[in-house]
């Protein structure tokens, strides 16, 4: 083995590198030349055949059966990135990036009220902050980002409710599976079922340009670099900094946006983004202090 996977700062490095190549995911998408969802399918179809590769090799994982968790996190999957697609094409990147983060603060939430682990006081805190700033975020938002960006703003939250129900269904199927073999499935059953999606909102399919078929390869690679980094990471890297690692994903898909696409943000937007922020990084704190099933969970990965 390498001095160099032997460092100790590697797992961190991976998790930097990986937070930063997932920030591309909104931009890639706005670059696809397809319909919101059909530019998700595309990535899965680039993804799969990396996943397969990287499964089937010794020490891989394997590929074993679907479960009924893997499933069901597939379904949470094709919600997921039908929501958060059309949420960045009709608000800022940096509204759907950070707005779709919310995720955390829904998963500690639902352990509240269906299995009844109280978290305490510190999420009470950040769902204050959390839900103060996605409403400034929202009113802040000026009429030249994107094409409808209250609307976009509300599916940006939505996704925030379905990734929290892939969070919770994948950390049920990691209590049997590898997290590659999670992966693989999750991502094969979720591939037609945005196709479905795609073909039932009339969306167009197939990218119109040479760019829109980069963009499309480049978000397979993201899927599996981004995703695969974080997961590999996660488990090395202590959980309180994972929660703040993994943050770096809506601020570079912010810089990214205002470097490309000219998107700027409102002082109003700016205040409400710090909020969303710290809320999460509190609803985290709070979601490991629980009991039962979340106390068992990894920690939440970022689109």
């Amino acid at each position: 083995m390498s001095r160099i996977s032997q460092h100790p700062l590697l797992p961190l490095a991976v998790l930097v590198g990986a937070a930063m190549v997932l920030g591309l995911a909104p931009i890639l998408v706005r670059l696809a030349d397809t319909g919101p969802t059909a530019a998700a399918f595309w990535r899965f179809v680039f993804a799969l055949p990396l996943l397969l590769a990287i499964a089937g090799r010794p020490g891989g994982g394997g590929f074993g059966s679907p479960t009924r968790p893997m499933a069901l996190a597939a379904l949470f999957f094709v919600l997921d990135f039908s929501f958060w697609h059309y949420g960045i094409v009709m608000t800022s990147v940096a509204n759907a990036t950070l707005l779709c983060n919310l995720a955390p603060v829904v998963v500690t939430l639902f352990v509240w009220l269906a299995w009844g682990e109280r978290p305490g006081r510190i999420f009470i805190l950040a769902l204050v902050l959390a839900l103060a700033g996605a409403a400034a975020m929202a009113a802040g938002a000026s009429g030249e980002q994107g094409s409808n960006p209250l609307l976009g703003d509300l599916l940006s939250t939505g996704t925030a409710v379905w990734y929290a129900g892939y969070f919770l269904a994948v950390s049920v199927a990691r209590r049997r599976a590898s997290a590659m073999r999670v992966m693989v499935w999750t991502t094969t059953l979720a591939t037609p079922g945005l196709l479905a999606v795609s073909l039932i909102l009339g969306e167009q399919i197939f990218p119109a340009s040479l760019g829109g078929w980069l963009a499309c390869a480049a978000m397979g690679l993201m899927h599996v670099a981004g995703q695969g980094g974080v997961t590999w990471a996660l488990g090395r890297v202590p959980a309180s900094l994972t929660s703040l690692v993994v943050l770096i994903q809506p601020v570079a898909a912010a810089i990214l946006a205002w470097l490309l696409f000219a998107e700027t943000m409102t002082a109003v937007q700016m205040a409400g983004g710090v909020l969303v922020l710290i809320g999460i990084v509190l609803a985290q704190r709070a979601s490991r202090r629980t009991t039962g099933a979340m106390a068992k969970a990894p920690a939440p990965v970022a689109s």
